[in-house]
């Protein structure tokens, strides 16, 4: 039989990050969001306990644990702050999961340690101006001038990119032309402060406003070749596997919000009294919340399938796209909801809610838009 039981390690985990994330973030991130800081001491705090280290082995200072104890944080995390969550979320899944999948050993002694205890965050340089969805497209030139790769273009919307304690993107770069025409696309690991790397200001965003994103640019950056993550032109299939797993972890984060949602309206409608009676007792509000309900317990069984996948070694780009797009829906779905049950104070900054629709909407379009979720599950069914 199935049994969607959590294992005594992993509720160990869960319960120890919401106890966390209730009594550390939520009563002090309000003000971050707000001043758009990022919460460098939250960010410490989760790196003493080992969250940044959870699906890496103990050999390079993580935790030995699997990728679904990582969603199983990001979950609870999301439930009260997104910020926080993508910031974990990047800071894993995008700064440190590719070089401990395809990094050479050096590589992985030199920079896992300090990522997996947050005394440096990474990221990963993909997504171009004129890009978007279109990774293919990539524009970014790397080119071997003797030891050295010189790197000039930019990126756009690049997490954990800027922050005091960055200390790499993993950026991905034309390196040549194949046989067949197409690109040859390989990653390059770019130290912070590297000449000729810049870093813009922060973007001024609608949501994930405790988190850092920004804008990146290369002129004439070089780095030792030894720098080179992974095989040559490999970097375009290296990128799609480092995705695959992102989207689950998405999704896993979708679902918190989703679950927030659901949490702060029981308790909004257990208070607030309209014509007489708590707003809970009238049908029209049990329905919507039962709707929000349902669509963060499915999303929760769709992620909880494509962990299940990954971590037994089987493909699962069909599964994490389902995931990602169901949860992604549910997450946006539910903030409307949520706001909605709040009414007037569901617009008010200084309710969660307000924060989680405002948070919700890059869900949808972050690590793969909706639409391209769908094309990939098309493309697994045998639709081309």
């Amino acid at each position: 039989m199935i049994n969607f039981t959590l294992g005594e390690e992993h509720e160990a985990l869960r319960k120890t990050v919401q106890e966390f994330a209730r009594e550390e973030v939520a009563p002090v991130i309000g003000d971050f969001y707000e001043r758009g800081e990022f919460p460098y001491e939250i960010v410490a705090k989760m790196g003493h306990m080992g969250l940044f280290g959870l699906p890496i082995s103990e050999e390079y200072g993580g935790m030995g644990g699997d990728y679904f104890a990582l969603c199983l944080a990001l979950e609870e995390l999301a439930r009260v702050d997104s910020s926080v969550a993508i910031t974990l979320e990047a800071g894993v899944s995008l700064g440190a999961m590719p070089l401990y999948r395809f990094g050479t050993e050096e590589q992985k002694q030199t920079w896992l340690p300090k990522l997996t205890t947050a005394e440096r965050l990474g990221a990963f340089g993909l997504t171009e101006p004129g890009g978007g969805s279109d990774a293919g497209a990539t524009r970014t030139t790397a080119r071997l001038d003797g030891d050295e790769w010189v790197i000039n273009g930019s990126k756009a919307f690049i997490t954990n990119s800027g922050t005091d304690i960055t200390g790499l993107v993993t950026v991905t770069a034309v390196t040549g032309v194949k046989d067949n025409g197409r690109k040859e696309i390989s990653a390059i690991i770019v130290p912070s402060g590297t000449p000729g790397f810049t870093v813009s200001k922060k973007y001024s965003k609608v949501g994930w406003s405790a988190s850092d994103t920004r804008e990146l640019s290369f002129a004439d950056v070089r780095v030792p070749k030894e720098n080179l993550l992974g095989e040559q032109g490999r970097g375009y299939a290296q990128f799609l596997s480092t995705l695959d797993e992102g989207r689950v972890a998405i999704a896993a984060l979708s679902v918190g919000l989703a679950q927030g949602c659901i949490d702060e309206s029981l308790k909004y409608v257990g208070e607030r009294e309209a014509f007489g009676r708590k707003i809970g007792e009238y049908q029209a509000i049990q329905f919507k919340i039962a709707d929000m309900e349902l669509r963060a317990h499915t999303a929760r069984l769709a992620y909880y399938a494509a962990a299940a996948k990954m971590l037994r070694g089987e493909p699962f780009k069909k599964e994490a796209a389902i995931a990602k797009l169901h949860a992604s829906n549910a997450a946006m779905d539910n903030a409307r909801d949520a706001t909605q049950i709040f009414g007037g104070y569901g617009f008010m900054n200084e309710f969660p809610v307000g924060r989680f629709y405002r948070d919700a909407k890059i869900l949808e379009i972050g690590e793969g838009t909706s639409e391209v979720q769908r094309m990939l599950i098309a493309r697994e069914l045998g639709l081309r």
